[in-house]
């Protein structure tokens, strides 16, 4: 099927509005899909107490608008005190225990892989 020269710019901005209707769908799947793994990494790499690992299960996958987010949903006051450390009541510190950031940065990392992967086929 040929294209007429004067139909040549209607078709390049067909043609772009369907790649970019295509690119959002392949960013929403693959953000839902590293999103879900990546509550069970938090869930798999949170610091656990003694008493069960009330924390560490609390993690979970929430949609606000077109963005997710990963969230403790029930000890999100501490998220910030165990990841970044914190003083203590009578002097001196507590330790962080880091465990959100190297989460944070293999969900970067594998997203824009599946993403650049996808693009490309």
């Amino acid at each position: 099927m040929g294209i007429n020269v004067n139909n040549l710019a209607d078709e390049i901005n067909r043609q772009l509005a369907l790649y970019a209707n295509q690119t959002d769908e392949s960013v929403q799947r693959i953000a839902e899909e590293i999103a879900a793994e990546g509550v069970e990494m938090l869930k798999a790499d949170s610091p656990k107490s003694p008493g069960g690992g009330e924390y560490a299960k609390s993690w979970s996958l929430k949609k606000v608008g077109k963005v997710f987010v990963l969230h403790n949903k029930d000890h999100y006051r501490l998220t910030h005190l165990l990841e970044k450390g914190h003083a203590k009541v009578n002097g001196g510190r507590v330790s962080a225990r880091v465990h959100i950031a190297p989460v944070e940065g293999k969900m970067i990392e594998k997203f824009e892989d599946e993403l650049r992967r996808d693009l490309t086929e």
